[in-house]
């Protein structure tokens, strides 16, 4: 999530994007809750990076954008989010792996800016 939005500030799109939408595939949708995909899906939104995040405060910026139903894309660019719209989980794999994600930004009309897919290797962090 991190690298999907740093890709949109790099390519100048992070202004025109008024919409969030990431798809877990796989395991990640299958165990994205208990395994607390879903918490680091939005923190790499906001520009966290699991190894520099501090972790006390994380509960309470997540719980922030619960409710104000907002999330401030690198921190600076707030979009409207509400976790059962914005993150979506997904059981069945991508074609290409087990595990992925797709993540895709839009615009004010709802037209696709970037969608990217990832794939995770496992391990975590």
């Amino acid at each position: 999530a991190l690298m999907f939005v740093q890709g949109l500030e790099r390519d100048g799109q992070l202004d025109a994007t008024a919409h969030v939408k990431v798809e877990l595939y796989g395991s990640l949708g299958a165990t994205g809750k208990g395994h607390g995909t879903d918490r680091g899906v939005m923190l790499g939104l906001l520009g966290d990076a699991p190894d520099t995040v501090d972790p006390g405060t994380i509960d309470a910026r997540l719980e922030d954008i619960r409710k104000s139903k907002k999330l401030a894309l690198l921190g600076t660019h707030p979009v409207p989010f509400v976790l059962k719209e914005n993150i979506a989980f997904y059981r069945q794999a991508l074609p290409e792996h087990p595990n992925g994600m797709k993540l895709r930004a839009s615009d004010a009309n709802g037209e696709v800016l970037v969608e990217r897919t990832y794939l995770s290797v496992g391990g975590g962090f």
